[in-house]
């Protein structure tokens, strides 16, 4: 699909979508509870579509009633098989292989597009740790896991990615002995935040020291509750810069005290010059002169592609660090930002771990998404300051996270 975005600016407000990475870890903590959960906020996105297919597949019964998820949790490890599908979904991929692993006897694990293409390694390795027999497709998926998993102490790199602890922190408490998680190199902290903050709601305690440490005690089942996920601070962070280069903008429904990663977004626009204010119930963003800054980005990585539009038109020379996060992403995105950016008249250099931005005057163009939610949206926001429209091949893929993006944006014109 093509989308072709017109010349705009931002004015107005905007209701933040449900976080996928909050609702996806509600999803999954509530498949291993006993009784029912009732998850509020619910908005629809292909990454949490797959986290509710497999909580199916895992035996939950689902049900949707408007915005409020039904969660009946199967509780209970079973002897039998089950099959997993995991879509394009990372995160679902990594959580959900240990979840599933530890509920059943023998798991297959597949999914599909890029997914298909990411070393799976740290989730092989960690399994096998704590007893099963894993086979893989040369590293990658799909995976058959058998022998379910035993308590125990092991270790993990966390220098890629913290979806697998997360999926660890979840599933260890399922067993009956204690278990222990060392860790490496964690990276994106406040994802971990974010999952020991959901357990503790829904009754399941772990012991964290200073992140490399994770002491969890087992026979702990979580309960069903009544949980009330919060705005996405990651789609948000796209209005923000919107609003920032071009205009104004008021978000609601964001929690200003989030453990969500991408809240850094409100570190960056002051950084740069940004009109910044933050209230208990919106956060409201205007446009002002845009200055270089520095940020490391290594703890929050998604926020590449917005932080990049937002560099494209700063004075100066802006500096991203935390390159190296990006690799295995839908795309790999520090070069994938590289070269569309170029397309719209603005240079990009990458300097190994950091990725330096000229900002200059945005040209109209038609740019790849190359099957990158982050990507097609970052193009959409830059057409908020472009001299011509900005076209967006591949555009469809904002359903990943935020299928509803382009609806919120002022200016849309669709070309078959």
């Amino acid at each position: 699909m093509i989308k072709e975005i017109q010349p705009f600016s931002y004015l107005g407000s905007i209701k933040s979508p449900c976080s996928k990475s909050y609702m996806q870890r509600a999803i999954a903590i509530a498949c291993t509870a006993e009784g029912e959960s009732k998850i509020f906020g619910f908005t629809k996105s292909e990454d949490v579509d797959v986290a509710l297919n497999i909580a199916k597949q895992l035996g939950a019964e689902i049900k949707l009633e408007q915005n409020v998820l039904f969660v009946k949790g199967i509780a209970d490890h079973k002897n039998g098989n089950v099959a997993i599908d995991c879509g394009e979904a990372g995160l679902s991929t990594r959580m959900f292989s240990a979840i599933s692993a530890a509920l059943f006897q023998k798991v297959e694990v597949n999914g599909s597009r890029s997914i298909l293409a990411r070393p799976m390694d740290m989730v092989i390795d960690a399994l096998t740790q704590l007893g099963a027999k894993v086979d893989s497709n040369n590293h990658r998926l799909p995976l058959t896991i058998e022998g379910g998993l035993n308590s125990g102490e092991i270790g993990i790199d966390g220098s890629e990615s913290s979806q697998l602890l997360t999926g660890l922190l979840i599933a260890l408490p399922t067993l009956s002995g204690e278990s222990i998680v060392n860790v490496k190199n964690l990276k994106s902290r406040p994802y971990i935040d974010m999952t020991l903050e959901i357990l503790n709601e829904f009754g399941v305690e772990i012991e964290n020291s200073e992140y490399e440490t994770f002491i969890i005690n087992g026979n702990q089942k979580a309960k069903g509750i009544e949980y009330h996920c919060e705005g996405d601070w990651s789609g948000a962070a796209f209005h923000l810069v919107g609003a920032a280069i071009s205009g104004s903008i008021e978000l609601t429904g964001l929690n200003s005290n989030s453990s969500q990663a991408d809240i850094e977004i409100l570190t960056t626009l002051k950084l740069a010059g940004a009109n910044v204010e933050v209230n208990t119930d919106s956060i409201k963003v205007s446009k002002d002169k845009l200055n270089c800054f520095e940020f490391d980005a290594t703890q929050c990585p998604d926020l590449f592609p917005p932080i990049a539009a937002l560099s494209a038109c700063c004075d100066g020379i802006s500096t991203i660090y935390g390159v190296e996060r990006l690799i295995h992403k839908e795309s790999n995105r520090a070069l994938t930002i590289q070269t569309e950016m170029a397309k719209l008249g603005i240079e990009v250099t990458l300097d190994g771990n950091a990725m330096h931005i000229k900002g200059g005057s945005v040209l109209g163009n038609a740019i790849s998404s190359n099957n990158d939610h982050r990507i097609a949206m970052m193009g959409a926001v830059l057409a908020s300051v472009s001299s011509q429209p900005i076209t967006i091949m591949n555009s469809e893929a904002i359903s990943k996270s935020y299928p509803s993006f382009y609806l919120d944006l002022p200016v849309l014109k669709s070309i078959e």
